[in-house]
């Protein structure tokens, strides 16, 4: 009422040709709460007062002729005028009966439809009407403040508690009406939500700062007055598009904490919208802090005074986090989901708690970023000493956006991704099964990796080259590492300071496994220097653990890396969480604000399937190799001795076949040789000239 009121007020219209008239009974609480509202937001306007038994018996004269509710309307206007000098009116007068009052409604509803030819502007149920030229009355008509059930095209009811599907449009804005809240009720948390689109929520239909919120995840927090038992809210959407929205009204008790109400960082007083916001490695949520529940008319207890028991600094706040159906974007499965997101009980039964925050610790979560899949968040605050509870506004994403033309939701996946991790997928299942016969080739492809790796890290923190030169860069380094690695094999023919670095590639992989674990989130691990030092110590324990057994150590990483290969390659194509064994790895080396990141992702059907499919590689690449391999030596002689002895052996063996070699000088001359022939004519042999008989 206080904001209906106000926003009467501030309307720009001249004052000789605008008057309030406010009818209100007089035998309750709520009724002179009313009319002292009414004084202070008046206040120096020259408010008076008459009885509203007056405005009944007019009432009462107009239900009788249809011309005599023409004349109601011009009488009030003249006696408004006579009895306060065209200032503002408060009528007052007695109480009725429920019985009484639906039949004054009623016939207030006839005068009502007289005065819209008057020129007369109402606010009645929230709906504003542009006047005419002429005098200007605004007629407030409260009756224990009810609100009436006024049909209209942009007036929706809500059942508190429940889930309501609509559909905004860009034309108007939506009223949501929510009736007989409960006298237990000391505060009603209503939010809205949208796949991607913004939707305004205020309490007025010209939104302001204080009193409205802008997001696809809004909500805004009513505190209830003593025997308020109504509430409403306005929705307005930017969209020039109809927009599919659900909305829902959840109520808290006077013992409940109340969400966001010790704010000082966003705009509204009481803010329990928790807010987001993403970048390519890391998605960061805050919130406001909460205080601890009232009842209704009672002031709230403050926030910062003093930090005992006593306060809001025993509340403590459980961080949730739902994952939905991987590789789905549609807005009805989002608005389906997001039901098990909002009230307590549900978040609680099917959301994943992740973390639990005091009162002392900030209110900003850190996760890592997964484009495309959607994520929601939620808050629930408790309070152990009560053991009450209550969520704020949950929020959602997909780390990504829904309109831009390149790169959107809908088109993650760059061309260069593909092609490079299809490359390495075909390269990574040959050495599932054959990396250990065809060992060059092996050491080539772990030299790759190795150099590649450290090259992109390198370019990625101290350069800004865009994703494209960045990936072919790397592909080249890597490329000049896979043939130093085989060069120095070649030449050295060390076995087993080959298969540390080989091992190495394993313990990494292990290393990521271990940290891809629920072990990843403790809070310990949340510090640099324990992270790298106990990820460092893994990767080389396991290369050091089988160097004894150095044939069994290369099978392995050969079929677990190769086989991993393709587990990245299908990702390209189809989402799946396990890339983020590896990725969670590479954000965190080049980015130092990944530390403070959860990493948890989700497990739905193409992660097991996948996983599935990673084992069964696996182990047939273990399989085959150690069965192709049971008799042969563990590894072949230096390549370069094999080279020299080859060299000396044609040199003294004349009955050698190599021995009769020409140099390669001149085996390269006749090769060119041999290929220019290719393209010569042949020339005719024999007699041209015709036969003589």
């Amino acid at each position: 009422m206080r904001q209906c009121l106000e926003s009467c007020k501030d309307m720009k219209y001249p004052r000789d040709k605008f008057k309030v008239i406010l009818v209100r009974d007089e035998k309750n609480e709520e009724d002179v709460y009313m009319m002292e509202t009414f004084k202070k937001v008046f206040h120096g306007e020259d408010v008076g007062t008459y009885p509203s038994s007056h405005i009944e018996n007019l009432l009462d004269r107009a239900s009788t002729l249809e011309s005599k509710q023409k004349n109601l309307v011009k009488r009030l206007k003249r006696e408004s005028e006579r009895e306060t000098g065209g200032r503002l009116v408060l009528a007052e007068g007695a109480g009725l009966d429920p019985e009484a009052e639906t039949e004054r409604i009623g016939r207030w509803q006839r005068v009502q439809s007289w005065s819209r030819r008057a020129g007369i502007v109402q606010c009645w149920a929230g709906e504003m009407r542009r006047p005419t030229p002429s005098k200007l009355l605004l007629c407030l008509c409260v009756y224990g403040w009810r609100d009436l059930s006024v049909s209209s095209a942009g007036l929706l009811e809500v059942s508190i508690g429940q889930f309501t599907d609509l559909r905004l449009n860009h034309t108007a804005p939506t009223e949501i009406l929510l009736r007989n809240i409960p006298v237990n009720v000391s505060f009603v948390l209503f939010h809205v939500h949208t796949l991607y689109q913004n939707v305004t929520v205020s309490l007025s239909k010209i939104p302001t700062a204080n009193d409205s919120e802008t997001g696809s995840d809004a909500g805004l927090l009513n505190e209830l007055r003593p025997v308020q038992t109504n509430c409403s809210w306005y929705l307005a959407s930017s969209d020039l598009n109809q927009l599919l929205a659900t909305a829902v009204t959840v109520p808290y008790g006077e013992k409940d904490p109340v969400p966001g109400a010790c704010n000082v960082e966003f705009s509204l007083d009481v803010d329990p919208n928790v807010y987001l916001r993403y970048n390519l490695y890391e998605t960061v949520i805050t919130f406001a802090p909460a205080n601890l529940g009232s009842a209704r008319g009672n002031n709230a207890p403050p926030c910062d005074i003093k930090r005992e028991q006593e306060t809001r600094w025993r509340l403590l706040y459980d961080i949730y986090q739902y994952f939905l159906p991987e590789n789905n974007l549609s807005d009805t499965v989002l608005l389906a989901h997001l039901h098990r997101m909002s009230m307590v009980q549900a978040i609680m039964s099917n959301g994943i708690k992740l973390l639990t925050l005091n009162s002392e610790q900030m209110t900003k979560v850190s996760f890592s970023s997964i484009p495309g899949q959607g994520v929601i968040y939620n808050v629930i605050v408790r309070d152990p000493l009560l053991n009450t509870s209550a969520a704020y506004v949950p929020v959602h994403t997909y780390a990504c956006n829904f309109t831009n033309v390149m790169d959107n939701c809908y088109t993650l996946g760059k061309a260069s991704t593909r092609v490079f991790f299809t490359f390495c997928a075909l390269f990574g299942l040959f050495i599932c099964f054959f990396g250990h016969q065809f060992l060059k080739t092996e050491f080539f492809f772990m030299g790759f990796i190795i150099v590649g790796f450290l090259i992109f890290i390198l370019l990625t923190r101290v350069t800004v080259m865009g994703y494209d030169g960045l990936l072919g860069v790397t592909s080249a380094s890597g490329i000049i590492g896979g043939l130093l690695f085989v060069g120095f094999w070649w030449r050295f023919g060390c076995p087993h300071v080959c298969l540390l670095l080989v091992g190495l590639v394993l313990g990494f992989l292990t290393a990521s496994i271990v940290f891809f674990t629920p072990i990843g989130d403790y809070g310990t691990f949340h510090d640099d220097t324990v992270f790298w030092l106990t990820f460092a110590c893994i990767s080389l324990v396991v290369p050091v653990a089988f160097l004894v057994s150095a044939k069994t150590l290369n099978i392995f990483t050969c079929s677990v890396v190769g086989s991993y290969t393709l587990v990245l390659a299908v990702d390209s194509y189809v989402f799946t969480s396990l890339t983020y064994i590896t990725l969670n790895i590479v954000k965190r080396a080049v980015n130092q604000e990944f530390s403070s990141v959860y990493t948890s992702v989700p497990f739905q059907t193409n992660d097991f399937i996948m996983i599935a499919l990673w084992v069964v590689l696996y182990v047939s690449g273990v399989a085959t190799q150690l069965y192709r391999e049971r008799e042969k030596t563990p590894f072949p002689p230096t390549p370069y001795l094999l080279w020299i002895r080859d060299r000396e052996r044609r040199k003294t063996n004349v009955l050698d076949p190599s021995y009769h070699l020409p140099p390669l000088r001149e085996r390269i001359l006749i090769r060119l040789a041999q290929f220019r022939d290719f393209f010569r004519r042949d020339q005719p042999t024999g007699e041209r000239s015709p036969l003589l008989l």
